[in-house]
């Protein structure tokens, strides 16, 4: 479970991008703002891509968030996830996108100690 954060245009949509190229998948990768999920087929593994923006209650969505976080099969990333925090695991990655004033974008990784492992800092 990846739970990405960042204004409006930071990213988040890229850091997808990259992330579903580097899992082996050629599926097209595109913002689910209007569409509220994308589902990309990895070789070993789907990745579930959620982005709550534009909605106040989720509703059936968290419910079939909740479904999938279960599943070690699927990588669950979501995008603008206040209205799903009741749903979420304590134990996720949560990636935060900002822009430096020089224009370069930081991502700053926190998860609960045990997950750290999975993360490595380049710089």
């Amino acid at each position: 479970m990846i739970e990405l954060a960042s204004d409006l245009g930071g990213g988040k949509t890229t850091f997808v991008r990259g992330l579903v190229r580097g899992s082996g998948s050629e599926d097209k990768v595109a913002s689910p703002t209007f569409t509220i999920s994308k589902v990309y087929a990895a070789p070993h593994f789907e990745i579930h891509h959620f982005d709550f923006y534009r909605l106040v209650d989720p509703g059936i969505m968290a419910d079939e968030l909740a479904e999938l976080l279960g599943d070690p099969k699927i990588v669950v990333i979501v995008e603008w996830a206040g209205v799903v925090h009741h749903v979420l695991p304590n134990e996720r990655l949560d990636i935060s996108i900002s822009q430096t004033p020089e224009g370069v974008r930081r991502l700053t990784f926190q998860a609960p100690t045990d997950l750290l492992y999975l993360v490595e800092a380049v710089q």
